[in-house]
């Protein structure tokens, strides 16, 4: 009987050292804490890139319909989806230009007549190509404005996460797509 009563004793002892000793707590706590921390701070850095990228992607955008504006604005070139050969190359050349670089794909290049609305104050399409240019923009409440040429042209870009696997990037939209106006004449 003194044996087991030693042996409960000495456990009990172990215990109470136990509870009491606190080296390597800390240790253990930060542990715990920057687990539960890493995976909020590799989703702000995932959102990060992937705000960064759409960024890239509306300069993308724009650079390419001001390409197309400096080689197509001349007026024999008008419309430029039919008369101007450099059209494509120009718009292409334009969006891959960014540090996005080859992975901007161009998705559509159109080019419309378009009037300010009257009401709304927003460009309104009154007229399409080829030979549909009206005479005014009555149309949409003023009589008194010409129709512009427009060119819109629409670029995407397929984001992919670095920590797909453990942030919330996976809800971000991709392919982000971004479209850019630029008047021609």
């Amino acid at each position: 009987m003194t044996n087991s009563l030693s042996r409960i004793a000495w456990t009990g002892r172990i215990w109470r050292d136990y509870r009491h000793i606190q080296r390597g707590a800390a240790a253990a706590e930060f542990a715990l804490i920057l687990a539960l921390l890493t995976v909020p701070m590799l989703s702000v850095i995932d959102f990060g890139i992937w705000l960064y990228q759409a960024m890239e992607l509306d300069n993308a955008a724009q650079i390419a319909a001001q390409a197309a504006w400096a080689a197509c604005s001349q007026s024999a070139q008008l419309p430029a989806t039919v008369n101007c050969p450099t059209l494509a190359g120009a718009v292409t050349a334009g969006a891959q230009s960014t540090t996005l670089g080859a992975n901007v794909a161009v998705t559509s290049t159109t080019e419309n007549y378009y009037c300010v609305s009257g009401a709304t104050g927003q460009l309104v399409v009154v007229g399409s190509f080829p030979g549909n240019k009206p005479s005014d923009c009555s149309a949409v409440g003023s009589a008194v404005d010409e129709p512009g040429d427009y060119i819109v042209v629409t670029a995407s870009y397929t984001y992919t996460p670095l920590f797909a696997a453990i942030t919330v990037a996976s809800i971000l939209t991709t392919p982000i797509t971004e479209t850019a106006w630029m008047r021609l004449s």
